[in-house]
């Protein structure tokens, strides 16, 4: 008789868990950059507070550049890559 109890609550407690739990996910192209962009902004404007520019914040211009070149390029390639398959 208590096993008869127990089994549907346990039941509605799993789906009311399921229902408020938020997956992991890998973050958009747009929130990715806007998270850089956040990123680069709290770095490179209290460097230059000062009227000096640090080291490290030249670096994470340089590399913030890079990145956002590889995104492009990726995103050029599957571009050509999409437009080659749909030409046939």
């Amino acid at each position: 008789m208590h096993k008869d109890t127990c089994t549907p609550m346990f039941i509605t407690v799993l789906f009311t868990i399921d229902k408020t739990w938020k997956q992991p996910s890998c973050p958009s192209r747009d929130e990715w950059i806007k998270k850089m962009w956040d990123l680069y902004t709290m770095d490179y404007y209290p460097a230059i507070r000062n009227d000096e520019i640090r080291p490290f914040v030249t670096t994470c211009m340089g590399l913030e550049g890079i990145m956002l070149s590889e995104i492009c390029q990726r995103e050029k390639v599957k571009y050509r890559t999409i437009s080659l398959i749909s030409r046939r």
